[in-house]
């Protein structure tokens, strides 16, 4: 049967032991081509994410005119030829955004300022995510957008104004929408000016290394309209710690396991899964910390840990927020009970996070008590081996995947092929450290 072909079987290994490097950051790879587009010259991406993702806003921009190659060699090198802030040309079709909310949103921000007609659009997944919140402060900056559904879903339909800045507070913590703001403010008339809780913030490192006026104080960030175009900037992406983070836990929970990941990025409004494991008495480590470029980067050593139940809510979530299905398996190995609160946001991502995460590991054993804003997990330090279901979520496939590898029997996943939305090579770093397993004596 066809829905059979699609099952991927995990089995547990004796050992997990290895040393791999993780593809570069998806969300300093959307950020790079997207700010390298807007800038004034030529530059060079090397690392840069291979998700289907980035893939996406590298075809959007292509079809915006921008000069986009892959330079074959020992490393793959982009590279990209920057048309300013007013290069950009009408497209000739609908934009398609795939899968991926950061190219929607960051992309709506950009071409709300640009003198043309376009649209722009996604997959099933996508269509349903919410667009209200990028459609809202783009109206108050005097942009032209509209969206399906009384504009609050994609496609999005934008015709491209002159702006002007505004003063805004972000109801929600999201780096997308604050990003999207921040572009569509480069291309404004008079300031603009952000407030709201901490998010990830790769935008403003970009955009003060490429030249832009932009001021950070504490949760308060103001930004000057460009009076020159920005600087191309060439940039090695680092390590994605989000890609890191399942074998972060699954070198945490396997009884037998020593990891370390090179070259990871460590930004410390990313490394919220770090804390948390760290709360929980994992055995991890950071080592030859240093900054490259604009972001901070180290190697990441784990190995088996002796795990208990914490807390995790407030500020720390946005620094997780993409981690925490993978966390709910980390629980179901600690001591005691694990409690997750402040995830609402999880309701509307790829898949509602919250009731798929407790649904499906619930099918290999788990206590889970699903929340409004988030779940209750008792640890119960087992799980058996059951077919689990994707809902086509790249971070709920590979979170099963972990917990497959801990799991007594085998434990197959339907879809599992959209683990490669955000990392294709998902699956080979796990041979890698199953086949080093073997090496070191081990057996599945």
């Amino acid at each position: 049967m066809a829905g059979k072909a699609l099952l991927k079987k995990i089995v547990s290994p004796k050992q997990l032991i290895g040393e791999i490097a993780v593809p570069g950051d998806k969300s300093i790879s959307h950020r790079a081509l997207i700010l390298n587009s807007l800038a004034n010259g030529s530059s060079q991406i090397s690392n840069l994410s291979p998700g289907r993702d980035c893939l996406s806003t590298t075809t959007c921009l292509k079809a915006l005119g921008v000069s986009i190659t892959k330079e074959t060699g020992k490393e793959p090198v982009i590279l990209i030829n920057g048309v300013g802030n007013t290069g950009f040309t009408e497209p000739k079709d609908i934009l398609n955004a795939g899968n991926s909310g950061t190219t929607i949103r960051l992309l709506g921000g950009v071409l709300a300022a640009q003198p043309f007609l376009s649209i722009i659009t996604g997959d099933s997944s996508l269509r349903s995510r919410p667009m209200k919140r990028l459609i809202e402060p783009i109206r108050l900056m005097g942009g032209e957008i509209y969206g399906r559904h009384n504009d609050s879903l994609a496609p999005l339909v934008i015709r491209g104004r002159r702006l002007h800045g505004i003063n805004y507070t972000l109801p929600v913590p999201s780096a997308q929408i604050k990003s999207a703001i921040l572009l569509a403010g480069l291309l404004a008339e008079g300031d603009t000016t952000l407030q709201g809780q901490t998010s990830r913030d790769h935008t403003e490192r970009l955009l003060k290394r490429m030249g832009a006026n932009l001021e950070i104080n504490g949760t308060r960030i103001s930004l000057a309209p460009l009076k020159t175009p920005l600087t191309a900037v060439d940039l090695h992406i680092p390590g994605d710690i989000s890609s890191a983070a399942y074998w972060l836990v699954a070198g945490a929970i396997h009884p037998n396991a020593h990891i370390k990941i090179i070259n990871c990025g460590v930004n410390p409004t990313r490394t919220g899964v770090i804390d948390a494991l760290l709360a929980m008495g994992a055995n991890l480590k950071m080592e030859n910390k240093r900054q490259e470029g604009d972001e901070p980067v180290a190697d990441l050593c784990v190995q088996s840990s002796r795990l208990k139940g914490v807390e995790i809510c407030g500020g720390l979530i946005p620094r997780l927020i993409d981690e925490i299905p993978l966390l709910a398996v980390a629980a179901c190995f600690a001591e005691g009970k694990t409690v997750i609160r402040d995830a609402t946001e999880l309701r509307i991502k790829e898949s509602d996070r919250i009731a798929s995460t407790a649904k499906e590991l619930t099918r290999l054993g788990a206590r889970i008590e699903e929340l409004p804003d988030g779940m209750v997990i008792y640890g119960t330090k087992k799980l058996l081996g059951a077919e689990v279901r994707s809902y086509s979520d790249h971070r709920l496939v590979m979170s099963l995947t972990v917990a497959g590898l801990v799991a007594r029997g085998t434990t197959s996943i339907r879809n599992a092929r959209v683990a490669e939305i955000s990392n294709p090579h998902f699956w080979q770093e796990l041979k890698e450290l199953v086949r080093n397993s073997f090496e070191h004596g081990g057996s599945l």
